[in-house]
């Protein structure tokens, strides 16, 4: 007499069962915790928010600073609208809001206030400060087309996110862009220019710069009134 090939079906594996469970549970919970996030995320937005416009406008911006005790002025502000990718000059929109402070884990605005110090850390590592100081050009761009930006922009803007590092070099070029006839505005290009100059170039003796590596005609200009002043 044959046997059957016929398996014998088993009781469900109970520990797979209460695995499955509790992975369901786990998703669950993850899933409400983020909804909650950005509930908190949005209330907050909406506190700020001009109501007719839907935005956080200038006025947004220097009740948040106020909450965050910076002045609307710091260089943590212009870092904060890096973060969210802001697009316009004073202004966030939800979506940008949303993008800045779910990558800052903050849903309130004692969170966003802590959370400045490490995104002025994140900021200046070298990996990510190429993009933030482009960015910052790009961001001073208020006008539809507008691709430059004037000389006296241009100083507060160096000083601002340059002071701090390059205090020397920052100065005298802020004095050669004031007292220059040639340049009424800066463009990108000569921006960027700026920042390679202030990590290459050494400062205030100038014994390796070379015209001849294509740096902007600006800082030509920089050197040699700098070296006329050295004279």
């Amino acid at each position: 007499m044959r046997r059957s090939s016929t398996r014998k079906t088993g009781p469900p594996n109970s520990a797979a069962s209460v695995n499955s469970s509790a992975v369901d549970l786990f998703r669950s919970a993850s899933s409400k915790a983020v909804i909650k996030e950005l509930e908190r995320i949005d209330q907050l937005f909406n506190s700020y928010a001009n109501r007719s416009s839907g935005v956080i406008d200038p006025e947004g911006i220097e009740a948040l600073c106020s909450d965050v005790e910076v002045e609307h002025t710091d260089v943590r502000i212009l870092m904060l609208a890096w973060k969210m990718k802001a697009e316009k000059q004073g202004y966030f929109t939800l979506d940008e809001w949303r993008r800045g402070l779910k990558a800052l884990r903050a849903d309130t605005i004692n969170k966003v206030k802590k959370a400045l110090p490490e995104l002025e850390k994140e900021v200046r590592r070298p990996s990510n400060f190429l993009d933030f100081y482009s960015y910052a050009f790009r961001y001073c761009l208020t006008e539809e087309k507008q691709k430059t930006i004037d000389i006296e922009s241009i100083c507060l803007l160096l000083d601002l996110l340059l002071g701090s590092q390059f205090c020397t070099q920052v100065d005298f070029l802020i004095q050669f862009l004031k007292t220059q006839n040639d340049y009424k505005v800066v463009n990108m290009d000569q921006w960027m220019g700026f920042l390679r100059f202030c990590n290459e170039i050494s400062f205030p003796d100038l014994n390796n710069y070379d015209p001849e590596l294509a740096w902007p005609l600006i800082l030509d200009n920089f050197v040699e009134w700098m070296r006329e002043k050295q004279c």
